[in-house]
């Protein structure tokens, strides 16, 4: 045990049980996620935006149920929240396969929202809990790994399980998902000690430490951002390779996965020694290409370069992101830090859903992932007046000093 405690070892027992832990969390997440849109319009015949209603209620009530989950933690043990929070993720993953309208897939959604906001809350925490400080850059990118696969992985075995196997079994092996997580945190005893808390004169201390940390929002909003663009591969996808007559467009998320698993570490070190700026503009740049080339393609090849360049700037941006949420934070301000950066990503994924879903039912899709792409524009001219007004601030800082 002493080894799980060392101050500066990252690979800790705790640390690699609760990252497979997100993994399993996230890939039930994204195989039922990629799913739904063709299985909703094939199943209850409804349109573009009454689709993009099942991935917009989900992520809603997710951002909610973390609000609520990071106020319960002041008063319900962590541990209360985890189980509690994986029991409903579970229930709902599985009673999917009885949803007769798509008004009960709503509901049942929204269920399945609450659990997942509840775990997705407490198992970031924890992992940043247990993280050496010196390289929190890295040890988010490893950690980062568990959401990114499974962002890159969960929809090309959702829409393969679905298209061979049916929905049914796609929600068995969901649910599976989730239950595989209660041995690994009994059996590894992946949960962390609760940190010490600190009392200082009539609990002034604690106050301050848990004031809101206005230096998140920025940060959040770049996620916001990017969040709209994966929203739009997510939803949409695999309608558009049915348009566009491409058999195998789940191709997109194995190769999507392959550069993300090779950026991820590389960006975690460069974030911890350079900052954000050499991580996040070139990376912004890969994501505008992809989502470009995504809008033209007509081949195979195209789609594979496409995701190729998706896996560098997601793969990249995301964890950075993070661990810039993380560094600005104490570590009594990592439960908040974690819970705007999930929130951020459910929200840019909800707006997305229902932006570019408006979009591609007034044009095509195509035209949809050329807006996407204007998204990603936008993210790069407001990280680069904000990192132009930031140095500009600090030079008339040191003059004046």
């Amino acid at each position: 045990m002493l080894q799980d405690i060392h101050p500066s070892r990252l690979w800790t027992k705790s640390f690699i049980a609760l990252t497979i832990c997100s993994l399993l969390l996230f890939l039930n997440l994204q195989m039922m996620l990629s799913s739904f849109p063709a299985y909703v319009k094939n199943e209850f015949h409804v349109g573009d935006l009454s689709v993009s209603l099942v991935t917009s209620v989900f992520a809603i009530t997710a951002i909610l149920s973390r609000f609520l989950s990071a106020a319960l933690m002041r008063k319900v043990h962590r541990n209360v929240i985890l189980f509690v929070g994986l029991v409903i993720a579970a229930i709902m993953t599985g009673i999917t396969i009885w949803a007769g309208s798509i008004g009960s897939m709503l509901v049942m959604r929204v269920g399945f929202g609450i659990g997942f906001g509840m775990v997705s809350t407490i198992i970031p925490t924890l992992v940043s809990q247990i993280i050496p400080a010196k390289r929190l850059g890295e040890g988010i990118g490893y950690f980062g790994l568990s959401t990114s696969l499974a962002m890159s992985m969960g929809p090309m075995i959702g829409l393969n399980v679905m298209k061979f196997y049916g929905f049914n079994t796609l929600a068995i092996i969901s649910t599976i998902a989730i239950i595989l997580i209660f041995p690994i945190i009994l059996l590894f005893r992946a949960i962390p000690p609760a940190a010490p808390t600190t009392t200082r004169s009539a609990g002034e201390g604690s106050k301050n430490k848990q004031a809101f940390n206005t230096q998140l929002l920025f940060p959040a909003l770049l996620n916001v951002i990017l969040a709209v663009t994966y929203s739009g591969l997510l939803s949409f996808i695999a309608l558009y390779g049915e348009m566009r007559h491409l058999e195998q467009v789940g191709l997109f998320f194995l190769f999507n996965a392959f550069t993300i698993i090779l950026i991820r570490p590389i960006s975690g070190k460069l974030f911890d020694r350079k900052g954000p700026a050499a991580v996040l503009i070139p990376a912004a740049i890969s994501v505008v290409a992809s989502l470009m080339v995504l809008s033209y393609t007509t081949s195979m090849s195209m789609l594979i370069l496409s995701a190729l360049l998706y896996g560098l700037g997601f793969g990249a941006i995301q964890p950075t992101l993070q661990a810039w949420m993380l560094r600005t934070s104490t570590k009594e301000q990592y439960g908040m830090a974690n819970s705007m950066f999930y929130n951020s990503t459910d929200l840019g994924v909800a707006a997305g859903a229902l932006t570019l879903g408006a979009i591609s039912s007034m044009s095509d899709y195509a035209i949809m992932y050329r807006f996407s792409a204007g998204f990603m524009i936008l993210f790069l001219v407001v990280y680069v007046v904000f990192q132009l007004v930031t140095t500009a601030k600090k030079r008339r800082h040191t003059r004046n000093a």
